[in-house]
């Protein structure tokens, strides 16, 4: 029997989710990498970011099906087969995040969390100039850019190996996954 090449087109992430994400990107390389420490712009950047974050929470709850954490909430089960089937060459299709993509978007966002708060308190009068909250606002930050390295390393690698693109369908909304018929 004959196979031919099939794509199958899935919409999966809708424009509050691409934009949050895309401008979230923008909000942490600036932080991180442009603007100075303490800055005002620093600061508003760090409440904008935490801010979309706290909104991306919501639409977890509330927004349309893959956006949902119900969707593709991470549970041990889910994790042991995704990683068994990783393991065994199997490629099981997610519309959504797959288990191991959902644990680093809530690692993402509480490390962004984490910032938030650990930046607001540089700024009351308890925590004034503590060293030892300047530092873990920095080692936090630090994370956050490792963690987000590794997460766009995933995003490359996985498309390749589900025949995928995933970055494509994070600026188009659709994924477009090649398969056999």
């Amino acid at each position: 029997m004959q196979t031919t090449a099939k794509k199958q087109a899935v919409p999966v992430w809708d424009p509050f989710v691409r934009i949050f994400h895309w401008s979230l990107v923008i909000g942490v390389l600036a932080n991180f990498f442009v603007v100075d420490d303490g800055e005002t712009v620093h600061q508003w950047l760090g409440y904008t970011v935490t801010t979309l974050v706290l909104a991306r929470i919501v639409w977890g709850f509330v927004g349309t099906r893959h956006a949902r954490f119900a969707d593709f909430f991470p549970t041990p089960a889910r994790v042991r087969r995704h990683l068994a089937d990783l393991a065994s060459g199997r490629r099981d299709f997610h519309a959504g995040h797959n288990p191991l993509g959902a644990l680093m978007m809530l690692a993402l966002i509480g490390l962004v969390l984490s910032l938030g708060v650990t930046g607001y308190m540089q700024g009351m009068d308890a925590y004034w100039g503590e060293e030892w909250l300047q530092e873990l606002h920095e080692g936090i930050a630090t994370g956050l850019i490792g963690l987000a390295g590794l997460h766009a390393l995933a995003a490359i690698v996985m498309s390749r190996l589900e025949r995928v693109n995933l970055v494509k369908a994070m600026i188009t909304g659709v994924k477009v996954r090649e398969g056999e018929v």
